[in-house]
């Protein structure tokens, strides 16, 4: 899933503008992502261009990912069409 799709389960905090918060809803789940406990599987999480965000870490987040059965192509992104997951059509 990328941070935009997680950022769009989300509802806009009530004190704040929504336009403000779709500008910047994908960077918190990052940021929410970053202090997570560890067994959250924030290695599932993704950029929209369907790559792993250049990062301290991002080696071991392909590994993790490989590990499960996901595959990179040659320019390093996944196919989101393929590995996507969309919990609001799934309701």
């Amino acid at each position: 899933m990328t941070y935009g799709g997680i950022a769009a389960c989300i509802e806009h905090p009530a004190d704040m503008d929504p336009l403000a918060y779709a500008r910047i809803k994908a960077r918190w789940v990052g940021y929410a992502l970053k202090a997570c406990p560890e067994d959250v599987p924030w290695h599932r999480v993704i950029n929209a261009r369907g790559q792993i965000s250049a990062r301290p870490g991002h080696d071991f987040q392909r590994t993790l990912l490989e590990g499960e059965g996901i595959t990179f192509g040659k320019s390093g992104r996944i196919n989101l069409k393929r590995y996507n997951w969309k919990p609001l059509e799934n309701r």
